[in-house]
């Protein structure tokens, strides 16, 4: 499937020459991170993969590209009166974190179930934090009243030319640092970092392909380009780009320069953001490994070519991160939840023990069950968890059991 459509770059809002422009402007207060062939993941989809470790930034995100670049654009009365912002995430960070740098006074609008951490993170970046409505429209809406109120300047999070060619910034750096990349996968929520990236890459001396990705629950670019009524809700770990409106900017640009679109899953959001953690060592949030995500998704598509993917952003709750790769394990046979049933008489759980320490399974955890269970009174079951070498390995047991003469089944993930 191809987005491309003939619309004439010139009639563009954004060029290369803005794109070079904000790199002079921004590089020396930014970290300049870096971009790395990953060996292990080459092997494992079969394209040579290079990763641009964005979540090495000083609040763990690209965003601080295109809010500094548009920061240091506002006229000096501009700048005294302050900006604002409706975000929950990397934007409102990376803005508040060069505001305060530049003695800009910085307002962020916040949903009012905007988790304490963010907060706490954003007002310790020198922000003033409003919460206000349930949902991001509702405090997007009350960022643009103070915005009229109070003369403050309105920073979108990706609708904005400055924010576009601040986000391009780290594909100039990414083509100088591995000019053989022949494609770029790219995340996609409001479209600023794909726009910017796009435009850096059609003005490449050799054809350069920009590959989009956004998550299946939320595939709103997707559906503003392809003409789709695809529904966008539900709690999707990238949520950094669960947006439910692109940008009107973004969508020319994305319809003008960008090449391909493709929808990922839950399950390869999590996958993705588990390996990062255990073949790259470093901490990916959900919408920071998307791209890696589609590329495990649509191997066919991508092997054979050198491929860019941009780990954009690191802020992922700790206990999430546990949950996801808790989840990785069992997906992967490692961790298992067997389920056995057993006669309610003295040794039973030890003869079960038993075959489990003759197959060298480690149990963490052991649950008994003889009230709610539809199992006759003197029946019971019994969940253990356990924690094995691989799917082999906990095949072996599962057969063990059976050949012992239990009824055993696995609790699967959903």
């Amino acid at each position: 499937m191809t987005t491309q459509v003939n619309a004439p770059t010139a009639t563009l809002p954004v060029s290369i020459d803005d794109v070079r422009a904000a790199h002079a402007r921004i590089r020396d207060a930014i970290v300049r991170t870096p971009t790395l062939v990953s060996r292990t993941l080459s092997q494992l989809t079969g394209a040579t993969v290079y990763l641009k470790f964005e979540n090495l930034q000083f609040t763990a995100a690209y965003k601080e590209r295109g809010a500094l670049n548009t920061l240091l654009q506002l006229s000096d009365a501009a700048k005294a009166q302050g900006v604002i912002a409706a975000s929950a995430g990397n934007h409102a960070q990376g803005l508040a974190y060069h505001a305060n740098r530049l003695g800009v006074p910085a307002t962020i609008v916040m949903p009012r179930n905007t988790p304490t951490v963010k907060v706490v993170q954003t007002e310790g970046h020198g922000a003033t934090v409003v919460l206000e409505g349930e949902t991001f429209d509702a405090a997007y809406a009350h960022a643009r009243v103070l915005e009229g109120e109070r003369g403050y300047t309105f920073v979108h999070p990706f609708d904005d030319p400055r924010i576009i060619a601040g986000q391009g910034t780290l594909a100039l750096e990414m083509l100088e640092d591995a000019p053989d990349i022949d494609t770029f996968i790219v995340p996609i929520g409001g479209g600023g970092l794909i726009s910017g990236l796009a435009t850096v890459a059609h003005a490449a001396d050799r054809p350069v392909e920009v590959v989009g990705v956004q998550a299946e629950l939320y595939p709103s670019m997707y559906n503003r380009i392809h003409g789709t009524d695809l529904p966008c809700a539900g709690d999707t770990l990238a949520e950094g780009i669960a947006v439910k409106e692109p940008g009107g900017i973004t969508a020319r640009i994305v319809a003008a320069l960008v090449d391909d679109l493709v929808l990922v899953g839950e399950r390869q959001l999590e996958q993705a953001v588990s390996l990062l953690l255990q073949i790259e060592k470093t901490v990916v949030e959900g919408a920071g490994a998307a791209g890696l995500a589609a590329l495990l998704a649509h191997p066919d598509r991508f092997r054979g070519r050198t491929v860019g993917v941009v780990l954009c952003g690191g802020n992922i709750d700790t206990r999430l991160l546990a949950n996801v790769l808790l989840r990785d394990l069992a997906r992967s046979g490692r961790l298992a939840r067997l389920r056995i049933r057993l006669q309610d008489r003295p040794g039973a759980l030890f003869h079960v023990a038993r075959i489990f320490d003759q197959e060298r399974v480690n149990i963490i955890e052991v649950y008994h069950q003889r009230v709610f269970t539809t199992l006759p009174a003197k029946g019971l079951i019994t969940d253990i968890e356990c924690e094995t070498r691989d799917r082999a390995h906990l095949d072996r047991l599962i057969a063990g059991l059976r050949d012992a003469g239990y009824e055993t089944s696995q609790v699967e993930l959903a």
